[in-house]
């Protein structure tokens, strides 16, 4: 119950201070609705938000063909047919994001092998995908190449069993067009959902036919960091009127100390991020809620690290103007590198790869996946996680000052 009450008289503090609702709401929110018409006023329409792949081969084979023109109609991956060393110096350069490698002659031997021994297995397995499983758009690959792949393969298996049951190798090809077919079908009707339409107007921009899908989580992100500035400062201020020694010879113990004061930073950046996501649902169309446990899981990732890193400022500033400073430079640091105010994507080369690097770009990522490219709730499991490592990081770092403070 301690460490309830040292985050209730915490939160109490900071609420008690009116201007404190201006930076924690108002201002948000005065900047969400700013960025928002500057997207839609000025944006870059032409911004391509889809996930790059380096696609080699495919050409000299039907099964090839369609798997590509499969993925040439997605609304979340974006196709660039080259050959197999431009496609690795790109992949290294990071302007794809992974590389699609179809063998020679991919597929040719299926209808040979329609009435031969099925247990040499199908050629789809010849397949080659090479991409960074840790970053978020390598994560989104392997996710949104599943599907199409499995409904390949499916196909693929319709058309040998059906040539084998007529004793007909010619009949493996109309099979396995008529089976491709009605996948295509009902793919379209969501009978099998890797991917969602991102938008379902041809005219659609880069956010997804809204430009606050952008602005909103850009905010959300940006603020919560700027939002520590007050909780930061009061742990400042405890240190200064002696507050924090006076606690320490309490029956609280260091641990205790640190929690509350975490818990307090925590819930401060989850209610405003809740607040701005409401806001953002309710009066802008930004369907947070189309998957609300993916952009829960986010939040409340989002809120750890950022509290993590607000204790780590509050333990290390030994004056308000450093908490100041310190949030400040924190603020546009992730800001600017994590793609808040711009995407990722239309930044490219060392930029864009070191900016994916930030837990900020992680948050957007996840937050992207739900809101702009139309993943489900497993688009948002790496971020999450991601997130959690870094609060992990901040807050053992944040413990570890505590300590040395104490001496």
């Amino acid at each position: 119950m301690r460490i309830y009450d040292l985050a209730l008289k915490d939160l109490s503090q900071i609420l008690r201070d009116k201007k404190s609702l201006l930076f924690l709401v108002a201002m948000p929110i005065v900047f969400t609705l700013f960025m928002g018409f500057a997207y839609t006023s000025g944006g870059d329409e032409n911004v391509d938000m889809r996930i790059p792949l380096a696609v080699v081969g495919g050409s000299d084979s039907r099964l090839g063909e369609m798997l590509v023109e499969r993925l040439e109609t997605s609304d979340a991956v974006r196709v660039v047919r080259i050959d197999q060393a431009a496609a690795l110096e790109s992949l290294q350069k990071g302007d794809v994001a992974g590389v699609l490698i179809i063998p020679v002659g991919f597929g040719d031997q299926s209808e040979g092998a329609a009435l031969s021994d099925q247990s040499k297995g199908s050629p789809l397995s010849q397949l080659e995908l090479i991409a960074d499983a840790s970053s978020s758009q390598g994560q989104s690959l392997y996710q949104l190449l599943r599907g199409p792949v499995s409904q390949l393969m499916s196909a693929e298996q319709v058309a040998r069993i059906s040539a084998d049951l007529q004793n007909d190798p010619d009949e493996f090809s109309p099979a396995l067009e008529l089976a491709w077919a009605k996948w295509d079908e009902n793919s379209r009707l969501e009978l099998v959902r890797v991917e969602q339409a991102v938008a379902a107007e041809p005219e659609s921009d880069w956010t997804g036919g809204n430009p606050y899908n952008q602005a909103s989580p850009g905010i959300i992100v940006q603020f919560a960091i700027f939002g520590l500035t007050t909780s930061a400062q009061i742990l400042v201020q405890e240190r200064k009127s002696r507050t924090l020694q006076r606690l320490m010879t309490t029956a609280m113990k260091p641990w205790e100390i640190v929690a509350g004061h975490l818990l307090a930073m925590f819930t401060l950046t989850f209610l405003q991020t809740a607040l701005l996501v409401v806001f953002g649902q309710l009066a802008l169309g930004v369907d947070y809620l189309r998957e609300p446990l993916g952009t829960l899981l986010i939040s409340v990732a989002l809120g750890l690290w950022v509290a993590s890193m607000g204790l780590l400022i509050g333990v290390i500033a030994k004056a308000d103007d450093q908490v100041i400073l310190f949030s400040m430079i924190a603020m546009f640091l992730f800001s600017a590198l994590g793609g808040t105010w711009f995407p990722l994507e239309a930044s490219g080369g060392a930029f864009a790869a070191i900016g994916r690097l930030m837990p900020s770009a992680w948050a957007m990522n996840g937050l992207q996946n739900l809101l702009i490219r139309g993943l489900g709730l497993e688009a948002t499991l790496l971020p999450t996680a991601i997130l959690l490592a870094y609060a992990t990081g901040f807050f053992l770092l944040a413990v570890w000052r505590f300590r040395k403070m104490e001496l």
